[in-house]
């Protein structure tokens, strides 16, 4: 598995939350599965995971993320990254 991985600061956490959910950039039917985390310290930051079948489909769906400016208005605290499953383990 691959994924994308990026750290955001919204401005407003159930505004951005709404957006995600809309869809704009057509996430649902590029990746296979998602996941948000919020800071505890910080509700208004937000950690991205979107998980891809592959390193191909993350990067593609990244330039599509690029170019559509759907992040213009976000504070990007570590900008979206291409990253591969090495190993999960669960406790």
């Amino acid at each position: 598995m691959s994924y994308i991985t990026a750290r955001i600061e919204v401005p407003d956490y159930d505004t951005f939350k709404e957006r995600w959910d809309s869809d704009p950039v057509g996430r649902r039917q590029a990746a296979i599965g998602h996941r948000l985390c919020r800071s505890v310290d910080n509700p208004n930051e937000v950690t991205v995971q979107v998980e891809f079948s592959s390193a191909a489909e993350a990067k593609s769906f990244r330039e599509r993320l690029h170019t559509s400016g759907s992040m213009s208005n976000l504070k990007v605290l570590a900008p979206p990254v291409i990253v591969e499953e090495e190993e999960t383990v669960a406790y």
